[in-house]
């Protein structure tokens, strides 16, 4: 008999959580031998393998000796956190790797937080160990001080410690000797992470906790069975977590994952982690379970959304010539289905019944939300994000959300990173020398301080300094900040932009468009070099006459503009803008093309 172990695997982002797995599924027989393997197998999603990431959690199952173990790849970014939160409900341990010379950042204390609180023993791997910089010892007492930091008990405080390196695939029990193969690693996991604790003669029942649609068999509900024993074609009812009934339906299929594919199985007992398909209406976090169940399993909250921006339909007049998919009512449908997979994303109807507002845990997950779309054929408006603010019941008190930043930088950079820093409001708790010439600081900071900082960071950085940041809790709000400080340049009519127009506009400032881009007016062609806006003629051709004179007939030469991508843009806008975004472009354009309705607009806001 199969003995089931299910665990998740937990780090900061680019720890090395998915190389690792490469290496399991190779060296566990779940790949063979002669097959291919890419990098990154278990980041199956186009934008997952651009951006180096891993975006959704995804589950696979590796055989080893007697046991079966079910292996989840999380998330690493705080922003796609409701991910880590929702699969910690599936497995019984965890594998929580740190980087050997990184050591532990903000996405290490979220995750390790979120498995203590629900009683998890994580398994510690040290990983990365093959890089010249690791410092084992140093990185495993910060690792011990963030346990005991975030109050783990006795029992949890007593961690199994791995030494690993997932790209060489091997592991080792002491920091000294480099091992072999992973087969240590895989001995400590069925050694340590415990069995499911679950009730084989139960009635079934099951929670969903990972959803998605096939294009072949419908809708897939992804979950651990608490309970019972579950057949194909058999009747099961699912409940909402108030108790209230959503569905009766009949199995169609019962899916187990078997290394990088599912292979269908006719049944399925308590313990082990399965996709079933058959239900049309069941969503995340309901139960499923037999035709007689009346009592729906605990679902543990998930932490609310910090940041929104408003969706809303292409209204530019170049609208409808690069997407399929334009109407509000396609908007409609895919964000409430995006909102129904992803249980960290909110979507709100706003008054206009054109526009939608989309409420996440940061820029970076909003903006693949919105990438994901305009790759299926969507064309929309985005606006500014704002945060969500919140009032204080005890005090009355205005809050907003704080974050804590993590920001690794040159020691000659550390003044400029601190004085911007302090400009968005932010304050430094801590400012620790790492070796080879870098810094570490700490600040506590308000996310409207941060957005659109992550460019300006980089460039004042040279591209050397490290960002990350990491929701920490609502606190007082901390006044007005300072906006964007330069202008824009507007256009003022519509075509294809002509270089010699474009070249007289550099001097008045740093471009976002490239000769004969298709423009209109109240689309943004350029950021201007003083604190205004300024309407321009980006068409205006150059006047030809008969008369030749000495350098009249020079080649234009112009500076590349700054095309940006969709995070960027994000960030740069204010809140009289919006960004249209299409299958093939990204524009920034002001709310109201009209000049005379802006000049309205802002009268209108100064009276307010």
């Amino acid at each position: 008999m199969t003995v089931l172990r299910n665990l998740a695997i937990i780090a900061h982002v680019d720890h090395g959580k998915t190389t690792l797995i490469d290496a399991l599924l190779q060296q566990s027989g779940a790949v063979r031998a002669h097959q291919q393997l890419a990098d990154r197998a278990m980041d199956s999603n186009d934008l997952e393998r651009e951006r180096g990431i891993t975006i959704l959690a995804k589950c696979t199952a590796v055989a080893w000796k007697d046991y079966r173990l079910n292996i989840v790849d999380t998330p690493g970014h705080a922003d796609f956190g409701g991910e880590v939160e929702r699969i910690l409900d599936m497995v019984d341990g965890a594998l929580l790797l740190v980087d050997s010379a990184e050591s532990v950042r903000p996405q290490t204390k979220f995750v390790l937080s979120k498995a203590l609180a629900k009683g998890l023993r994580p398994i510690v791997v040290v990983n990365k160990m093959d890089r010249p910089d690791a410092r084992p010892d140093t990185v495993l007492n910060e690792v011990f001080d963030l346990f005991a930091a975030l109050g783990a008990d006795e029992e949890q405080l007593d961690f199994r410690v791995v030494y690993a390196s997932g790209r060489s695939g091997w592991a080792s029990l002491d920091a000294v000797t480099s091992g072999e193969n992973l087969h240590p690693l895989l001995d400590v996991i069925v050694e340590h992470v415990p069995a499911p604790d679950v009730d084989r003669d139960a009635p079934f029942t099951m929670l969903a906790t990972m959803i998605e649609n096939d294009p072949y068999i419908g809708r897939v509900l992804t979950g651990r069975i608490v309970s019972g024993v579950i057949k194909v074609n058999q009747p099961v009812r699912a409940l909402r977590r108030d108790g209230t009934v959503v569905e009766d339906a009949r199995l169609t299929k019962i899916l187990r994952s078997d290394g990088l594919k599912r292979e269908s199985v006719d049944t399925a007992e308590a313990g082990d982690i399965v996709s079933i398909a058959g239900l049309s209406k069941a969503t995340v976090a309901d139960t499923i379970g037999t035709s007689t169940i009346t009592v729906p399993l605990a679902a543990r909250p998930i932490d609310p959304p910090t940041m929104a921006v408003s969706i809303s339909v292409n209204d530019s007049p170049l609208s409808g010539q690069e997407g399929d998919k334009v109407t509000s009512r396609m908007i409609r449908d895919r964000l409430f289905r995006e909102a129904e997979s992803n249980v960290a994303i909110r979507v709100t109807e706003l008054p206009s019944k054109d526009a939608y507002e989309v409420a996440g845990r940061g820029e970076l997950q909003l903006g693949v939300l919105v990438e994901t779309m305009r790759r299926e054929g969507f064309e929309m408006s985005i606006s500014r994000p704002r945060v969500l603010f919140r009032e204080n019941a005890e005090t009355g008190q205005l809050e907003e959300p704080i974050e804590e930043v993590h920001v690794d930088v040159d020691e000659e950079y550390t003044g400029v990173v601190v004085e911007k820093m302090s400009l968005r409001k932010a304050e430094m708790t801590d400012m620790t020398p790492t070796g080879g010439g870098k810094t570490r600081i700490v600040f506590m900071a308000p996310s409207r301080g941060l957005i659109g900082y992550r460019s300006e960071f980089l460039s004042d950085t040279r591209g050397t300094g490290v960002l990350n940041r990491l929701f920490s809790h609502y606190g007082p709000h901390k006044g007005d900040m300072e906006g964007r400080r330069n202008g824009v340049l507007v256009s003022n009519s519509t075509g294809e932009a002509v270089a010699y127009a474009l070249w007289n506009l550099e001097e008045r400032g740093m471009l976002f468009v490239e000769p004969q881009t298709k423009i209109y007016g109240g689309m943004l062609v350029g950021e201007h070099n003083r604190g205004n806006d300024l309407d321009v003629n980006a068409l205006k051709a150059k006047q030809l006459t008969n008369i030749r004179s000495s350098g009249k007939d020079d080649a234009i030469r112009l500076t590349p503009p700054k095309l940006m991508s969709l995070e960027e843009a994000i960030a740069y806008i204010e809140e009289d803008e919006l960004i249209e975004v299409t299958p093939k472009s990204i524009r920034l354009r002001k709310r109201y093309l009209d000049p005379n309705e802006r000049k309205r607009a802002a009268r209108a806001g100064d009276s307010a």
